[in-house]
């Protein structure tokens, strides 16, 4: 049997911002199917990862491919990806429909309108789909953001604390539009602070810490019921050194 194809590939990824390093040489390779759960303090570089990952920063050393592509030349190696974020980021005048409607006829789409009520009945808030944005729950909002993310059926999806904000409704929706994604070959990277929520969706989990992937296993060499400590403990430990070289 062939090989699962890889879906994203980061090398020797660094970002600064002036002296400070947010991201410092992280390698990172996801395969069709893949969902990475990514744990880290705040502050560890989680979110500026996902940002260079999606374009939306330039990365100040090294480099992403997605699908083999050089995601820095290739606009088609961006438009394969998708970014949720727990800001919604939508426009609060437009519907709903015309807010992820908008995003389908940016990614060049066949049938803007179709592909925009499938991605909002995925999550489930397609009863409220002509409603303006500013009409809209908070977890409301994050459910249009999240469809729009997805209108395009992107291979890569970048998930930065998608739960905030969702109540068991949206909740059970994002999940199951997560498992949809991986089951059609979509690789995911889950930022997330709930261990159990993001031991439940991953195939791999690894710690971030202060810009480096400090750890980094297979679901199946985890014990879920330690994990969590052992997080913690890293996490602890790696600011009881900093306050240390500081004294």
């Amino acid at each position: 049997m062939a090989p699962t194809p890889v879906a994203v590939e980061v090398s020797g990824l660094s970002r600064s911002f002036g002296r400070r390093r947010a991201v410092d040489g992280v390698d990172l390779s996801l395969r069709s199917g893949d969902c990475l759960a990514l744990f880290g303090p705040n502050g560890a570089g989680k979110t500026t990862l996902l940002r260079v990952i999606a374009g939306l920063l330039k990365p100040t050393a090294g480099a992403v491919h997605v699908g083999g592509r050089a995601l820095r030349d290739d606009a088609r190696a961006r438009a394969q990806v998708g970014l949720i974020s727990h800001q919604s980021m939508l426009y609060r005048a437009l519907t709903a429909r015309e807010n992820v409607e908008f995003a389908a006829r940016l990614y060049g789409l066949a049938d803007p309108a179709s592909a925009a009520t499938r991605a909002l009945e995925h999550m489930r808030i397609l009863d409220r789909a002509d409603a303006p944005v500013r009409a809209l729950s908070r977890g409301l909002q994050q459910r249009v953001s999240i469809a729009r993310a997805i209108v395009h059926e992107p291979t890569v999806v970048l998930l930065d604390e998608p739960y905030t904000g969702l109540d068991a409704v949206g909740s059970a929706a994002l999940s199951d539009m997560l498992m949809l994604l991986r089951s059609t070959g979509a690789a995911l990277l889950l930022v997330t602070h709930s261990v159990d929520e993001g031991l439940a969706l991953a195939s791999r989990a690894a710690i971030m810490i202060r810009g480096r992937i400090v750890r980094h296993d297979a679901i199946g060499a985890i014990d879920a019921n330690t994990y969590g400590a052992e997080y913690r403990a890293l996490v602890i430990g790696d600011g009881a050194r900093a306050a240390a070289s500081v004294a």
